[in-house]
């Protein structure tokens, strides 16, 4: 999958994404205003829990290589210490320790959830630090090539992985979802490859990619062997990866700590929705600011929770909420405005008329006694062109009576009407419809064409059965 960043500039990116972004953002009763960088987190900027001053410290090379060493015991990860790992570890506490308190802060209410899911498939648990590297905690991420959510994935990739993508719902940035299915893809490469830092790299890459390096390598199968066989955004990648779990882990060695936040993912709860619901009907009934919703969950595309029979949606919501909610009455959408409908009206099967060969709207206009015009106003007609099999509303007023004076008129005068009944009539050899006609007192070509709905038609095949409605004798 294609990612956010390349080469050394993968760290830079993480960092400028956490640098300006607190989590503390998720306290829904502060005052938010507009961060002038987009993500889930947005609002001001909290100056409180920023990196401690160091006085002091003493981190050498040898002091890096016993951490990294400790880790390396702890993890089915072969965590390596080389020139190249401890250069991205520098960097990030050269340039802005701040960066790191932020990702530190998204990580107290995203880690919960990927830890849950890691265990449930029996992964490593540090595969958490690898989101960090992906997206810098930001649900809501997407990269140049077009990979979205807090995992990076591509279109036809989460689609593989059961993540459904409409115009309402794009599941690569529902944290949930989206982290089982990376669990899922990393369990599969890992069964392909057989070692993780393999893994990883095809994670980034692709497995093609791992592949063609592993050959290019002579058939050597260590990640730091093919490395540079690898694209250059995927031999930054491994190494991110290992320096965020260092950083993480001792954080604290260097006077790196998170914000104070104000909820994490335990303090929050979910509920199944079956209708459509927006996120301006929520804050109504909630009090909760539209943005805070918002940024717990971030699957909704457009703010509004969709209905789709036979299948529940789900909001997240904080605990304290989630009776307010349900206690209170549904609101309606009172701020967007209502749509237009269509003058149209609405074909059905008693006052529309089905569009036969050689039909045109002249001929139909004629036939059911209506105006051209009425005719191309019901249906929402701009031009003359029909095509067989389209359906027509002929009427606008109650429809079986219409049609039914229309398509089967009844003489009537002063005596009392005999009572009329259909009766089949077979075409023989040299008939026409003028001949037929004649044969029946009272009963008309225009009619025959009616009752049997043959217009445009000059010539009738022998054997054809016609109805003709004749007075019973």
């Amino acid at each position: 999958m294609k990612k956010l960043f390349s080469t050394t500039l993968i760290f830079y990116a993480v960092l400028l994404f956490a640098q300006d972004i607190s989590i503390t953002d998720f306290d829904y009763q502060a005052t938010n205003t507009e961060s002038p960088i987009s993500n889930v987190f947005e609002g001001d900027l909290p100056q409180v829990g920023k990196s401690k001053p160091i006085e002091n410290e003493r981190f050498s090379s040898m002091v890096l290589k016993d951490r990294l060493a400790a880790l390396n015991n702890k993890t089915p990860f072969d965590v390596p210490y080389n020139a190249t790992v401890e250069r991205f570890i520098r960097l990030y506490l050269r340039d802005n320790k701040t960066a790191i308190s932020n990702l530190m802060d998204r990580a107290n209410y995203y880690f919960p959830i990927f830890e849950q899911y890691l265990d449930k498939y029996d992964l490593p648990l540090e595969i958490k630090y690898l989101a960090v590297v992906e997206s810098a905690l930001l649900p809501t991420a997407k990269s140049h090539a077009g990979a979205k959510g807090i995992w990076q994935f591509m279109y036809h990739t989460g689609k593989e992985y059961g993540l459904n993508v409409t115009s309402y719902v794009d599941e690569r940035n529902d944290p949930l979802r989206a982290t089982e299915a990376a669990c899922n893809y990393l369990k599969d490469l890992y069964e392909r490859f057989g070692d993780w830092d393999l893994a990883l790299a095809a994670y980034n890459s692709g497995p093609g990619n791992v592949n063609k390096a592993i050959r290019r390598s002579g058939g050597k199968r260590n990640y730091w062997n093919i490395r540079q066989y690898l694209p250059s955004e995927t031999s930054s990648y491994v190494p991110a990866f290992y320096a965020m779990f260092y950083l993480f882990e001792y954080g604290e060695a260097h006077r790196i700590y998170p914000n104070t936040i104000e909820i994490d993912y335990f303090d929050t709860d979910t509920l199944h929705i079956n209708e459509k619901l927006s996120f301006n009907q929520v804050e109504k009934r909630t009090g909760i600011p539209y943005k805070f919703i918002a940024s717990l969950n971030p699957q909704y595309k457009l703010g509004i929770i969709p209905y789709q029979k036979n299948k529940n949606y789900v909001l997240a919501l904080p605990k304290n909420a989630i009776d307010k909610f349900l206690s209170s009455s549904p609101t309606t959408e009172s701020n967007m405005k209502s749509k237009e409908l269509p003058k149209h009206i609405i074909p059905t099967a008693k006052n529309s008329y089905v569009v036969q060969a050689l039909d045109n709207l002249p001929k139909i206009s004629k036939k059911f006694g209506i105006s051209l015009q009425q005719l191309k106003a019901w249906n929402g007609l701009q031009t003359d062109f029909l095509i067989e099999g389209q359906r027509l509303v002929i009427t606008d007023k109650d429809a079986e009576k219409h049609i039914a004076v229309k398509i089967n008129p009844v003489k009537t005068n002063n005596t009392t009407a005999k009572p009329q009944t259909f009766k089949n009539y077979t075409v023989k050899k040299g008939d026409s419809l003028f001949i037929i006609s004649k044969k029946f007192p009272n009963v008309s070509i225009s009619q025959l064409r009616n009752w049997n709905n043959i217009w445009g038609v000059s010539y009738v095949e022998p054997g054809t059965k016609l109805k003709i409605l004749t007075t019973a004798e």
